[in-house]
């Protein structure tokens, strides 16, 4: 009987010595994810340049990586003819469904909690690709900023077109940044926080 009951408390012991090293690494995951610090991304698709400049000087006030939107087929100087109602950005802007391919490079989403979103203003809203990459990644629940640059064109549109195509983001106000200096930009990014 005796050896029975040292059996039993053995066991009992090794089951509570299990248990307690499961605990222990599910709290260790839940820390990690606690801990686990969330980066900024400024994504952003420029075909002529100006765009991108704007980006980058963000990405370098707000602390955040930089990725570019590639298309797979390059936009020409005839492709972003816009009196041309054959042009490519003519065509694929007056196609709702249109969707441009971007090159895949690698981008873990995942990694990020706060996206500004940037690119040129085309027909009053944003081009197509930028459809492209939203439906390429999981936004939901995501804080997501657009911002852009234009001739003569707000930002209103777009951003009122982005938030109702994607409504499971976190969208903020965006901001038309032509011309924006850095301090411009370092007030702007402070504002949203």
């Amino acid at each position: 009987m005796k050896k029975i009951s040292i059996i039993i408390i053995a066991a009992s012991l090794m089951m509570a010595a299990c248990a307690n090293s499961e605990r222990k690494t599910e709290n260790q995951s839940e820390n990690q994810n606690e801990t686990k610090e969330m980066k900024t991304l400024v994504a952003y698709f420029s075909a002529s340049g100006v765009t991108r400049g704007v980006a980058t000087q963000l990405a370098e006030v707000a602390g955040a990586d930089l990725y570019e939107i590639v298309p797979e087929q390059i936009y020409t100087d005839a492709d972003l003819d816009w009196r041309d109602s054959l042009s490519r950005s003519s065509v694929e802007m007056k196609d709702k469904t249109s969707r441009p391919a971007i090159k895949k490079t690698e981008l873990k989403i995942d990694d990020y909690d706060t996206i500004y979103v940037g690119f040129p203003i085309w027909w009053y809203t944003c081009p197509t690709i930028i459809n492209t990459f939203m439906e390429t990644y999981d936004f939901a629940g995501k804080t997501v900023i657009p911002f852009a640059t234009s001739g003569s064109s707000p930002i209103e549109q777009a951003c009122s077109d982005l938030k109702s195509a994607y409504p499971k983001s976190n969208w903020k106000e965006g901001r038309l940044l032509n011309n924006a200096s850095k301090n411009d930009l370092e007030e702007w990014v402070k504002s949203l926080k």
